[in-house]
Order: structure tokens, then sequence, then C-alpha cells
């Protein structure tokens, strides 16, 4: 059993950065690919970004391309997530997600532990 606790969220103005962390106890951490997931206010939850057990692989949805960045050091057993450039859409609960399965990143029904979600708000 794996727990996820994300950290980092919070209220930002557009053009601005947030780091968010996601600590994982309770499991071999470097045993799973790790990934973010968020979701808007009203929409449904949507896949932000992934990456392989080692960190050597990543993954990114389109509209976060170039100002998002995911790694992870599993030393520590943790993962981040570095937002540049914000913008009021960045608007959600973001969650950290762990997945045993080798395919299927962006899909949130190929994850096994969800954090709770942490809040980003980005005001303009």
């Amino acid at each position: 059993q794996v727990q996820l606790v994300e950290s980092g969220g919070g209220l930002v103005q557009a053009g601005g950065s947030l780091t968010l962390s996601c600590a994982a106890s309770g499991g071999s951490f470097s045993n799973y690919g790790m990934g973010w997931f968020r979701q808007p206010p009203g929409k449904e939850r949507e896949f932000v970004a992934s990456i392989s057990r080692s960190g050597g692989r990543t993954y990114y949805a389109d509209p976060m391309k170039g100002r998002f960045t995911i790694s992870r050091d599993n030393a520590k057993n943790t993962l981040y997530l570095q937002m540049n450039s914000l913008k009021p859409e960045d608007t959600a609960v973001y969650y950290c997600a762990a997945r045993a399965s080798y395919t299927g990143y962006s899909s949130a029904g190929a994850y096994d532990y969800w954090g709770q979600g942490t809040q980003v708000t980005v005001s303009s």
C-alpha cells in the first residue's frame, strides 16, 4: 500500500510559478510510474504529466508542454511538478498518482494509488 501526500499548492498570479511535491511512503517508490493529474472546477479529472520509474522518460499533456516539468527523486521518495508561466486556466486541484502498470501513463484508470490533492489557484 502506497500513501501519497501532495504539498506546495496555493494562490499565484498569472505568469507566476509553483512547485508541487508529492511524498510517497509505504511502498517501493522506484517500482511505480508516477503521474500528475488535475481537476478544474466543474470539470473532469485530466492528465497533466507522467514519469517513468527511473525518471528517464517523461510525458506531458499538450497544454503543459514547455511550461511544466515533472521530476522525481527516488532517494527521497518524492515526485515534483514545476509549473511556470501559469495561466488562470491552470486553476485546479492537482493530484499525484502511482502506477504499477507499465502502460496507460495518461489514463487515470491505470493508476493504483492517489493523493488527496492540493489546490492551485491562478489569478488573472
